[in-house]
């Protein structure tokens, strides 16, 4: 099962459901879970999972690289490229590899064969045991443009290393924007971490909007709760979407995360709804009709 934790907006609480809830399956399950940090503009789950480094292997992307002998100026290439990677000078091909989505279309399609596709380092993939917890994490390089390449390269590796017989928790990016799609995509369940706030409900609802797109199981966990109002919960209720757990805030157990420490073996609380939230993905496992909530 694979299963995105996800979030509207940074600072809900995602990385803290990810890791505990890792770390309560490892527990009851017996079997092994892999954690996939995909915030990899900023991955911090290594910082409560602190394993053993077992692999570690840089992510390339493809761009364009020119080759004057060979080119016509035919200006193809500027024409079929469809996000402005491509200039065409008098003399000369500019290439802005910022720009570039590695499509191959230019290289493809180059008459003279004056384009050919190179590798430009985009991260660093890198695994983690602790136990039988598995971490991959994923680091984009400093000056990146896109995060979805390497977020892409990391699902793959993932379906290739670990095809399908653990759980597969998917740390994801924060808000709605193409990191967010491409880490949610395909997956089995997404659990949406918001805030009882304005702005909380603000991004959870463009969230929403974008995982029934995609036509995906979802569920709600409200974090911070008792801190702000009720409209997260209204929203939810009118709107016929689970609320799966309410964590409460709590100053010990923010001051606890600070530190890096896991929440799950120590609040009971806390302990207490991330239970909710597995018993409601193990009766998913069971069902035998599937769940609508478009």
């Amino acid at each position: 099962m694979k299963i995105a934790i996800a979030s509207g907006k940074g600072g809900t609480g995602k990385t803290t459901v990810s890791v505990n809830l890792a770390h309560m399956l490892s527990r009851k399950n017996g079997k092994d879970v892999v954690l996939a940090d995909l915030d990899v503009e900023e991955p911090d789950s290594a910082f409560f999972i602190k394993g053993e480094m077992q692999y570690r292997e840089d992510k390339y992307r493809a761009v364009p690289e020119w080759n004057y002998k060979n080119c016509t100026f035919c200006n193809q290439c500027r024409t079929l490229c469809k996000f402005n990677a491509i200039v065409r000078l008098p003399e000369q091909i500019l290439i802005f590899p910022e720009l570039c989505h590695s499509c191959y279309i230019c290289a493809d399609l180059c008459p003279g064969e004056a384009l050919r596709m190179k590798g430009e380092k985009t991260g660093t993939l890198t695994y983690f045991k602790s136990g039988q917890i598995n971490l991959v994490e994923s680091r984009l390089e400093i000056g990146e443009p896109s995060a979805v390449p390497l977020i892409r390269q990391t699902k793959e590796w993932l379906d290739i290393h670990f095809p399908g017989k653990e759980i597969l928790i998917f740390d994801c990016p924060p808000g709605n924007s193409c990191s967010f799609t491409e880490a949610v995509e395909n997956t089995d369940f997404v659990i949406l971490v918001t805030e009882p706030t304005h702005f909380g409900l603000h991004d959870l609802k463009i969230a929403v909007e974008t995982v029934r797109k995609l036509r995906l199981l979802f569920g709600v966990v409200i974090n911070k709760y008792g801190t702000g109002n009720k409209d997260v919960e209204i929203y939810c209720e009118d709107n016929n979407i689970p609320v799966l757990g309410k964590i409460y805030f709590q100053r010990e157990i923010a001051e606890a995360y600070s530190k890096g420490e896991l929440l799950y073996a120590k609040y009971h609380e806390f302990r207490s709804e991330l239970i909710h939230i597995y018993k409601y993905l193990t009766s998913l496992v069971f069902q035998t009709h599937k769940i609508n909530y478009t």
